[in-house]
């Protein structure tokens, strides 16, 4: 199985995180169905890209497809910690 390896912006808010969904949804249509989000380049995150994460989370649950993240700097988990979302996703 291929492993779709994606590296999450530096800001990935309201710009990126539109493009980061229309590449994801593109990959779900090609038949990809393992995503690794790489966030060791993401210093900030808005509500616009927690939102675009929590809907690709429900499209890949909806086709079982597997969503990993990692490499999470401090400064991001504690936004997904602060949203409990640390608790949704599948982080390493």
């Amino acid at each position: 199985m291929n492993t779709s390896n994606i590296i999450i912006p530096k800001n990935f808010a309201v710009d990126e995180a539109s493009d980061f969904r229309e590449e994801i949804i593109l990959l779900i249509n090609k038949g990809e169905r393992d995503f690794t989000l790489n966030f060791s380049e993401c210093t900030f995150i808005d509500s616009t890209g927690l939102g675009v994460l929590v809907s690709i989370y429900k499209k890949c649950e909806e086709i079982n497809a597997n969503l990993k993240l990692h490499s999470i700097n401090s400064q991001v988990m504690r936004i997904f910690e602060l949203t409990r979302l640390d608790k949704v996703f599948n982080i390493k």
